[in-house]
């Protein structure tokens, strides 16, 4: 694969050849020396997919849902592609990638492609090569795409950069309810889900949740973007591109709603997959689409380049005593703050 002409990769990506697809996303997730050249080659092709995030809580039944999810898409005569993120060990470096086991009731689907990803040490619930393994994915012509993060807590949010409709996910007996209204995973739902509803307490979640909404006004929360590439004005305030034209602010918001679904058996699946198509419509109508592309776009710029600041930092490490820095760091012979000055500067 590494004398692998792009050109093969990228035409098979264009035609629907599930190997080149493979071929390719293993390019990207591997750094491959030419994966910026296929992906380049790639980004002008996609743009028309759906791409839908699901996170949540560790135990919330998420590959299910996503399992659950998918063959409602089919069935409704979509394609759809799966990215399934699953935490590397910060002892081994391995992952056990058990998606794939856990979704083979859709194995054999022509309309179905599942990719299993390791974190690798990346914060924020994905990998740091997910946006391009997205964007293989968006030029391959996948109608939907469903990213699946793996088990986050409160504040892990990057799914809501990536994502056009982000789907929280959470579960009754996952702890005191009252979490439910402080966790800051929770402000970036355009849809939140509580599955298991078979389960005691699952009504006690949803009154927890659906009281956290009337707290906030019941209204989706604004896409802000915390960088300096895009300027304030350009970010997703939740204002549609026709505002003052007759419709009221407040009637062209989102509204966030509380679902219930049971995955294991698929009730409440197909509503859900209703709400999820009636928010792709909401994007479009009011601009909000557009809007929230510019986050997309701006997050994946700035990824690139802490990416690539990153590597050439740890290129000018190789020049210098840096396990004798730390070791004076350790031994309090130097500060930490001044050491990483002189990292920075080279010396």
């Amino acid at each position: 694969m590494r004398n692998q002409d792009p050109a093969q990769l990228i035409a098979g990506v264009r035609g629907g050849d599930r190997l080149r697809l493979a071929q390719a996303i293993t390019w990207v997730e591997n750094e491959h020396p030419r994966a910026v050249e296929l992906l380049a080659a790639l980004y002008p092709c996609g743009g028309g997919s759906h791409i839908i995030g699901v996170t949540g809580a560790p135990g919330s039944g998420k590959s299910t849902l996503v399992t659950a999810l998918a063959r409602a898409i089919r069935a409704a005569g979509q394609t759809v592609a799966i990215v399934a993120i699953d935490p590397t060990s910060p002892f081994t470096g391995g992952a056990i990638l058990g998606d794939r086991v856990r979704m083979r009731a859709l194995s054999g689907d022509p309309g179905v492609f599942i990719r299993s990803m390791a974190t690798r040490g990346s914060l924020g619930g994905l990998s740091k090569t997910t946006g391009g393994v997205i964007t293989v994915l968006d030029a391959a012509g996948f109608d939907r795409i469903l990213v699946e993060t793996v088990g986050v807590g409160q504040a892990e949010v990057e799914i809501a950069s990536t994502a056009h409709t982000t789907v929280v996910v959470e579960a009754p007996g996952l702890g005191d309810e009252i979490q439910a209204i402080k966790a800051g995973i929770l402000e970036i739902a355009d849809l939140l889900v509580v599955n298991k509803a078979d389960r005691p307490g699952a009504d006690k979640t949803v009154q927890a949740l659906a009281m956290m909404l009337e707290l906030d006004g019941t209204h989706a929360r604004p896409r802000r973007h915390h960088g300096r590439l895009v300027p304030d004005s350009q970010a997703a305030t939740g204002t549609p591109a026709h505002a003052g034209q007759g419709e009221s602010r407040d009637d062209a918001r989102w509204r966030v709603e509380v679902l219930k679904t049971v995955a294991s058996t698929e009730e409440g699946v197909e509503t859900l997959r209703q709400r999820i198509e009636a928010h792709r419509d909401w994007l479009l109508e009011t601009g909000e689409w557009t809007a929230r592309e510019h986050l997309r776009a701006a997050h994946a710029v700035e990824a690139l380049l802490r990416a690539e600041l990153e590597r050439r930092i740890r290129a000018q490490w190789a020049a210098l005593d840096v396990r004798a820095l730390v070791e004076a760091v350790a031994q309090r012979r130097q500060d930490p703050y001044h050491a990483a000055q002189r990292l920075l500067a080279g010396h």
